[in-house]
């Protein structure tokens, strides 16, 4: 964004974002906390549970928010997040995982998740 030093010009730019968040809150949102994820690197998205589909396959919710730490989260578009995920399944991210080992996901990487904004 261009700097501009008119208080009028920022105070339209600034209203119009928290419009646009004020309308995106009256959204559905799923919420996950991964506080490891800023340790592994990953986060874990998952799709199954107990061979049944779940969390992001099942989810609807229009958008998906990561905690990453006490004070920090991003939120993401559930239908771009299926997009960043898509590429691995099948692959050595595609793991087990949760509670007891019981559920599948994606580790998608943080950077990825972080670069796509």
């Amino acid at each position: 964004m261009n700097f501009n030093n008119d208080f009028k010009f920022d105070l339209m730019v600034g209203q119009t974002y928290e419009n646009q968040l004020s309308e995106l809150l009256q959204q559905k949102i799923e919420v996950k906390r991964d506080f490891k994820c800023l340790e592994t690197g990953n986060i874990f998205v998952e799709y199954e549970s107990r061979g049944k589909r779940s969390g992001i396959a099942t989810s609807e919710a229009e958008w998906w928010c990561y905690w990453l730490s006490e004070s920090h989260f991003v939120m993401i578009k559930k239908d771009e997040l299926k997009k960043l995920c898509r590429k691995y399944i099948g692959t050595k991210r595609d793991v087990n995982g949760g509670d007891s080992n019981t559920s599948k996901g994606i580790l998608l990487p943080i950077q990825e998740f972080i670069n796509k904004f």
